[in-house]
């Protein structure tokens, strides 16, 4: 028995999936978190600091792998690329970078700016020709997720806010109106989808967890780009990005039903960015309800990213981080890492 068992002990290993970069802009988002606490709450830097290194590291380490993939694995790197739902996730690539650049900005402008300047590029590359794919047609219905938001939203949002840390506000406009239609008109086609077509396989319910992220990502956008007490538009993008929060917890056991692996980080950067954004507002003279549902906001986004990063750590001590290679499944299994 255990000599037959032996091979599914030990599996052969797929390179690493370019959806793993979703694991650090998850850091770096909680990172830029921890940031704007320590300003309107006076927390320890050292935290913020702490959770930049990691989340910097693991983007670093990300970047290696899936550059090492490039090289050495060339043929399942471009059949991802070609696949119509992980191919999204490699905007997760330039969105890292970005994140990484403006959390480097306080510590050294000149490296900062060369991975702005390198991700900028290749975001709106890697965006044009994500989405201009799109456009062709061809796409079967039941593979229209969440997933298709990221070249075209979540890239031209955080360019956008990583544009005006740089200090090119009119630039960061211009990016934020790309997300912020994109968004508008992408969102439909998602709704259609659940209500037309059958529901999504286990393999693919954790990518619902990025239908959390246009309102809020956009959100601490659209307050780097004004000033002043956040206005009407800046209360519509939180409150609709509450109501997905809440709407994701509902969803929660029905997502759940696939075991944890990697794709649930599809969760964090809406995680991380809500309470950044309710923060940013509370710093900005907003009072009422929010002053109290900040600080729940901000310890909960701590607590589930925490949880993704400790089950995520069992995973890599237990050779189990990556997905199973075997001829019958890896293309279930490639999926499931997203």
């Amino acid at each position: 028995m255990n000599t037959a068992q032996s091979p599914v002990r030990n599996p052969q290993r797929t390179p690493v999936p370019v959806g793993f970069f979703a694991i650090a802009v998850g850091l770096l988002a909680l990172a830029k978190a921890w940031s704007v606490a320590t300003e309107l709450w006076h927390l320890p830097q050292i935290v913020a600091d702490v959770l930049t290194a990691v989340g910097t590291a693991a983007w670093l380490a990300t970047v290696v792998a899936y550059a090492h993939k490039w090289l050495f694995h060339r043929a399942e790197a471009q059949a991802e690329m070609q696949h119509p739902v992980q191919s999204s996730f490699g905007a997760l690539g330039p969105v890292s970078t970005l994140l990484a650049a403006t959390a480097l900005l306080p510590y050294s402008r000149p490296v900062a700016l060369v991975l702005f300047a390198v991700a900028m590029i290749v975001q709106l590359a890697l965006g044009l020709y994500l989405h201009g794919r799109f456009w062709q047609g061809g796409r079967k219905p039941e593979l229209v997720t969440p997933a298709i938001y990221l070249p075209a939203v979540a890239q031209n949002f955080v360019a956008g806010t990583s544009a005006v840390a740089f200090g090119w506000t009119q630039v960061g406009a211009w990016f934020f109106g790309a997300g912020l239609l994109s968004w508008l008109a992408i969102e439909s086609l998602i709704l259609h989808r659940a209500a037309v077509q059958d529901s999504l396989p286990p393999a693919l319910r954790p990518s619902l967890g990025i239908q959390l992220a246009p309102p809020v990502v956009g959100g601490v956008t659209y307050l780097s780009l004004s000033s002043g007490v956040p206005d009407l538009f800046a209360q519509i993008l939180l409150g609709y990005g509450l109501y997905q929060a809440l709407l994701l917890l509902r969803l929660l056991p029905w997502i759940r039903q696939q075991p944890f692996n990697p794709a649930y980080w599809a969760f964090s950067f809406g995680v991380a960015a809500l309470p950044t954004m309710a923060m940013r507002m509370v710093e900005r003279g907003s009072g009422g309800p929010i002053e109290w549902l900040t600080p729940v906001l901000f310890v909960t986004a701590n607590l589930i990213i925490g949880a993704l990063a400790v089950k995520t750590l069992v995973l890599l001590l237990q050779g189990k981080l990556l997905p199973a290679a075997t001829i019958a499944t890896a293309a279930p299994a490639a999926e499931s890492a997203h």
